[in-house]
């Protein structure tokens, strides 16, 4: 599917905010009443935890400065929070300027990773952190 600059531009930035919301959502929540807020659909249905599993965690362990503890949770949190960071900031930026440096750069990004030789790589390594996901019994 060919997206436009201003549909990548909507989808991107709307899904950041969700992530905000979500994050603020789960971090002002009593968690003696409410202990394990899920939202994983993978672990509701199967019961085994998907390679994000533990992201939302890692995430606030970031934002806390545990660093330590975020990686052990799950390392996809880093790059997550990093999106969720310079992602809109960027977006902002282009709309402001009429320029289009997110757009391409996501366009340079997707045509790097469909070659074989970054793909196959990074999905070994989504794998590794599913079976160790798992593993952990997230």
């Amino acid at each position: 599917m060919k997206l436009s600059r201003n549909k990548l531009y909507s989808i991107i930035f709307i899904s950041c905010l969700t992530g905000y919301i979500w994050l603020y959502y789960v971090s002002t929540q009593n968690r003696t009443n409410n202990p394990s807020i899920e939202a994983c659909f993978i672990k509701h249905s199967l019961n085994i935890p998907c390679p994000s599993c533990g992201a939302t965690r890692s995430i606030l362990s970031l934002i806390k400065g545990n660093f330590t503890e975020a990686f052990f949770i799950n390392p996809l949190g880093y790059i997550i929070l990093t999106i969720m960071i310079l992602a809109p900031i960027w977006i902002i930026y282009d709309v402001n300027s009429n320029r289009s440096t997110f757009f391409k750069f996501y366009q340079n990004t997707e045509s790097f990773l469909r070659k074989p030789k970054y793909a196959i790589p990074l999905i070994f390594i989504v794998i590794i952190n599913w079976i160790w996901n798992i593993t952990k019994e997230l």
